[in-house]
C-alpha cells in the first residue's frame, strides 16, 4: 500500500488570504511547514496537494500564474530537502457546480486512481469544514490544522468531534511519524 498524505494548500502549507494567493510573491510558507513535508518524504511518504483555487474560475489569475506559483512552492521545498508528488486543483467558479471543487470527493477521486491505492485511513489535512467533508466523502482521514482558516472553523462549531485538531503542519506529522498507521 503508498503511504500517502493529502494536504490542502493555502492555510496549510503557505500563509492563507482572503484576497486569494495571485502571484509567487503573494506566496510564503507557515513558518515549518516545509520542513514537515520534507520529513514526510524521508520517511518513505508521497505528499500529494489538493486545492481549491476559484481565483482562475473568476479572472483573479490564469493556470500559467498558478503554475508558477507552484514552482515557487516546489522550488522552496526542494532546498529543504523535500517535494510534492502531485498537485491537483480545482479551477472553477464556485457557482460552476463541478465535482473537484471540494467539498465535492472530486479531487481525492482523482488522486485515488492516479495513485491506484485507497484513500481509507489516509490523511488528509485542511484547514476548512470543506477539506474536512472533501476527504470523510472520499473515505480519507480529515486532520484540521488550526492554521489559515482552521481557528475560524473551529470557533463556528461545526468540526465533528471524531476529527483531530492540531497547531500546524508540522505537529501533525510529528503525531503521524510517531505513530504510524
Amino acid at each position: 500500500m503508498v503511504k500517502l498524505v493529502i494536504l490542502d494548500r493555502d492555510g496549510v502549507i503557505n500563509e492563507d488570504s482572503d484576497a486569494f494567493i495571485k502571484s509567487p510573491a503573494e506566496w510564503e510558507p507557515i513558518p515549518g511547514a516545509l520542513e514537515a513535508i520534507a520529513r514526510l518524504n524521508r520517511a518513505g511518504y508521497k505528499v500529494v496537494v489538493a486545492s481549491n483555487q476559484s481565483g482562475v474560475g473568476r479572472g483573479l489569475f490564469d493556470v500559467q500564474t498558478l503554475a508558477a506559483i507552484h514552482q515557487r512552492l516546489r522550488s522552496e521545498l526542494l532546498s529543504m530537502g523535500g517535494h510534492i508528488d502531485a498537485i491537483f486543483y480545482c479551477p472553477h467558479h464556485p457557482e460552476e457546480g463541478c465535482r473537484c471543487r471540494k467539498p465535492a470527493p472530486g479531487l481525492f477521486e482523482e488522486i485515488r486512481e492516479r495513485f491506484n491505492t485507497a484513500l481509507e485511513g489516509v490523511p488528509a489535512v485542511g484547514d476548512s469544514l470543506r477539506d474536512l467533508e472533501a476527504a470523510r466523502a472520499a473515505g480519507a482521514m480529515p486532520i484540521l490544522v488550526r492554521t489559515g482558516k482552521g481557528e475560524a472553523t473551529l470557533a463556528k462549531g461545526q468540526v465533528p468531534a471524531d476529527v483531530p485538531v492540531y497547531e500546524n503542519l508540522e505537529a501533525v506529522v510529528k503525531a503521524l511519524l510517531a505513530n504510524p498507521a
